[in-house]
């Protein structure tokens, strides 16, 4: 065939099926059609409702109230337009608004025949009386927008907030979100975020040529139904979220509980704790945010990272058995500490031979320290093999990383390993007393709130945990996502967990812990003082309860708290008896941890590190009183 028409052929057949197309899209669908009437068909949003957040008994925590939004239409501002009383009605200045439009304009895919917000946040009260004027401004539309309402007056960095998307949130789903859209941006509403926010629908209205609407453009056929947002319901125990949060005031520091046998968070409390009703008003998020002394938005269950202190002995102990250096017969002997060379690790367990459980219960620095020894010198020519070995139980317990939580912050802590220590010490250049701290969780360990109750829960379910999450059911679904319903197991075998438990109820009935006993329910625990560089020591404790069958597992972690059985320890114990019998028999210690003030501590804590930085200026010593004119002497504590 002559090469002329093959070229026709394929012309003509390319031809054809360009016509087919533009037929079809012309005679058979709406798309040409409303985009050749854009200037008379008007796309307007229908912003579904937010899904309600729960708690697990379905206590009602945050749900929806409207305010209203003022937009505008550019292109039906007409000559004429009267700015002065339309700024009047608005209570805002010309300037003000000649600002806005201005930003308007500079949004990204600006045109003069799209809608964009003027103003937000107005009330019922205002709404009303906009509306009885608006009609006398026809580029003007009165929109009604979902508005958090929350129902607690806590758990505030559980919940999040809700907050207008900028240029760069929209370019991670510019398909869904526009200029003035509200999508949330910590905590739940955030992680959460597309099961919360549900689906916009879209209304068509025709409009006359002054782009006044006349009605639904085909009877509402091309018309797409909004779809709500789902309902999320938590895993957190509201009532006893508020008793941690309520025993952390004036302090600061992070408490998590768990369900061992599902790894769901039954309590994830952070102090100073934040009131989620600040988020409504106007500039708290920025001030919350700028707050750089107390850091009320730093998370400290999941963000903080603490070295854990004599809580982590049971790991080292675990790892030993595991790795065959130390088992339930060993015998360690304790002079009041461990020496080392010209050093020495002091200890306050007395004098004495030690095995596992009474080395647990009366937390004896000198046997857990010999124990890391073993470790270390496993392979006695080899230390970076033994410590890589050790580090990799370690991190099957949940340590030294991300945990993968379905909440959006977290830290890593650190679990050091031969790579670590080379790279800042040297290789070749450290060994196993240079690094002895480490076996009573100091040195370079660090562990934060939530990685401590994971490895409690573990401990409790004899080598195993699910990742922990704080959401149990969606639309009242129970949650199917494996990442939060497989077990991982631990590198340690379940046989070396019986003796490890002995010891933790020994802490509580002879120990440490005795302070905290109970005659309603078995605890199993381990007390904690973390030397802290910047202050006075943190105090710290692990738990979980009932000792014979686990409910719940519990770290607490009170900065600057001296030491374990002063403040953690009454704490978790409390938190426990709460879950366990929804009330609190100890009432006196119930109202020593809520009467309890470490504020004092944390003012002399930053006025030594405003002195180390020279910013220091020390208060008055004396004031005049401004009704009586008396010359008042000042506690410059109490400033």
């Amino acid at each position: 065939m002559n090469k002329s028409y093959l070229f026709y052929i394929l012309a003509i057949s390319v031809a054809l099926i360009f016509i087919a197309r533009l037929a079809y899209l012309q005679l058979f669908t709406d798309r040409y059609i409303l985009n050749a009437f854009n200037t008379s068909i008007k796309k307007e949003v229908v912003y579904p409702k937010r899904g309600d957040i729960l708690d697990r008994d379905g206590r009602l925590l945050v749900t929806n109230s409207y305010d209203y939004e003022i937009q505008i239409t550019p292109a039906l501002l007409e000559k004429g337009f009267d700015t002065i009383r339309f700024s009047e009605l608005l209570g805002i200045s010309v300037e003000d608004f000649n600002q806005r439009m201005a930003d308007i304009k500079q949004i990204k895919g600006y045109s003069k025949v799209g809608t964009f917000p003027l103003i937000q946040g107005i009330n019922r009260e205002d709404f009303t009386r906009f509306q009885e004027q608006i009609y006398k401004y026809p580029a003007v539309d009165i929109v009604k927008r979902p508005k958090r309402e929350y129902r607690v007056n806590s758990a505030g960095n559980v919940l999040g907030y809700i907050q207008e998307v900028n240029n760069a949130y929209i370019a991670t789903d510019s398909a869904y979100y526009m200029p003035g859209d509200l999508a949330g941006h910590a905590g739940v509403e955030k992680s959460y975020e597309k099961v919360l926010r549900g689906v916009k629908g879209f209304n068509y209205l025709k409009k006359d040529i002054r782009l006044r609407t006349i009605g639904s453009y085909k009877n509402g056929e091309n018309d797409i139904p909004v779809k709500n947002g789902k309902t999320l319901t938590l895993s957190l125990d509201y009532a006893v979220q508020k008793l941690a949060e309520d025993m952390l005031v004036n302090k600061r520091g992070g408490i998590v509980a768990l369900e061992p046998k599902t790894g769901e968070i039954l309590v994830l409390a952070s102090s100073p704790v934040i009131d989620p009703n600040r988020y409504n008003v106007k500039g708290e998020i920025y001030r919350m945010t700028k707050d750089s002394v107390s850091k009320i938005m730093y998370d400290r269950a999941l963000q903080a990272e603490y070295p854990p202190g004599s809580p982590y002995k049971i790991l080292t102990s675990l790892v030993g058995f595991e790795m065959g250096v130390v088992d339930s017969a060993t015998v360690y002997t304790c002079q009041h500490g461990f020496r080392y060379g010209r050093a020495r690790m002091a200890c306050h367990c007395g004098r004495g031979s030690h095995k596992i459980v009474s080395a647990i219960a009366k937390s004896c620095n000198s046997y857990f320290s010999k124990a890391w020894m073993a470790i270390l010198k496993k392979d006695s020519l080899d230390i970076e093999k033994s410590i890589d070995q050790w580090s990799g139980i370690m991190k099957s317990f949940g340590l030294g990383q991300y945990l993968g939580t379905d909440l959006p912050v977290g830290s890593k802590g650190n679990i050091p390993d031969a790579d670590y220590y080379n790279y800042y010490l040297g290789k070749g250049k450290w060994n196993p007393y240079s690094i002895i701290s480490n076996g009573i969780g100091q040195g370079e360990i660090l562990t934060t709130p939530i990685q401590m109750a994971l490895y409690t829960a573990a401990i409790a379910n004899k080598g195993w945990y699910i990742t922990p999450h704080i959401v149990k059911a969606i639309d009242g679904i129970p949650i199917k996502d494996s990442a939060y319903t497989i077990k991982h197991h631990t590198l340690v075998d379940p046989r070396h967990f019986p003796v490890m438990i002995k010891g933790m109820e020994d802490v509580i009935t002879a120990g440490t812990g005795r302070g905290i006993l109970s005659k309603k329910f078995t605890q199993a625990g381990k007390t904690g003082t973390a030397e802290n560089p910047h202050g006075q020591d943190h105090s710290i404790f692990v738990l979980f309860a009932p000792a014979e069958d686990p409910k719940i597992a519990i770290a607490v972690t009170i900065e600057n708290g001296y030491w374990g059985s002063r403040w953690a320890a009454p704490m978790a114990s409390l938190i426990a008896e709460q879950y366990l019998f929804d009330t609190i028999e100890r009432k006196h210690l119930y109202e020593r941890m809520i009467k309890g003030d470490l504020r004092p501590e944390y003012r002399r804590q930053e006025v030594e590190r405003l002195k180390a930085k020279g910013w220091y200026k020390a208060p008055p010593k004396f004031t005049i009183d401004s009704l009586t004119g008396d010359t008042l002497y000042v506690d410059s504590l109490a400033l």
